[in-house]
């Protein structure tokens, strides 16, 4: 399972998903998930709601598929009025909860602020985000000139997140990413 979230405004927790509306009227949630796959939020026993800058947490008691999305059932969460006052929460998971990854995995929000750097050294940027699409995975890195290290430009470009093609290297510890690409493009 891999996580695909936006980066959370903490340090210390990814957002998985959110929760977008009531369902019925006993409690239950529709929820947008950012997982791959979308029922892997499922999987977390215990969620981190953020509403309004207010964290609550709440044990999943029950969730499954319905349609093409998901619902849930959260302890605390027993009507449809009391669902309706965390509709638009953000589901976020502390990292430190992620399962660990093998040697040439990520999860989106390690990359997320690399650097991004050509083979030949040119900067083009930051990973400012990543989004799926239904051939690959597309990062988005923003040029910045007066960032450290400078950009080459201010541009945004759009790579497709393609290991051993585009992807050459990617260096965690030393916030890089080496990319196979041409900077005109």
């Amino acid at each position: 399972m891999s996580e695909q979230a936006a980066p959370s405004e903490r340090d210390d927790h990814v957002v998985l998903g959110k929760l977008t509306s009531p369902y019925g009227v006993k409690g239950w949630l529709k929820v947008y998930s950012h997982t791959s796959p979308m029922e892997g939020i499922l999987d977390y026993a215990e969620w981190v709601l953020r509403r309004g800058g207010a964290l609550t947490r709440h044990r999943l008691l029950q969730g499954r598929r319905h349609g093409k999305g998901l619902v849930a059932l959260l302890e605390g969460i027993d009507s449809r009025e009391a669902a309706e006052g965390v509709t638009g929460a953000e589901i976020l998971l502390p990292k430190a909860d992620l399962p660990e990854l093998g040697g040439d995995e990520y999860y989106w929000h390690q990359l997320e602020g690399l650097t991004v750097v050509t083979r030949e050294g040119a900067v083009l940027g930051r990973v400012a985000y990543l989004f799926e699409t239904g051939a690959n995975d597309v990062l988005v890195v923003k040029g910045d000139p007066q960032g450290a290290p400078p950009a080459i430009d201010d541009r945004e470009r759009l790579l497709p997140f393609l290991p051993d093609e585009v992807i050459v290297e990617v260096d965690l510890a030393g916030g890089t990413m080496t990319v196979d690409w041409d900077p005109d493009f």
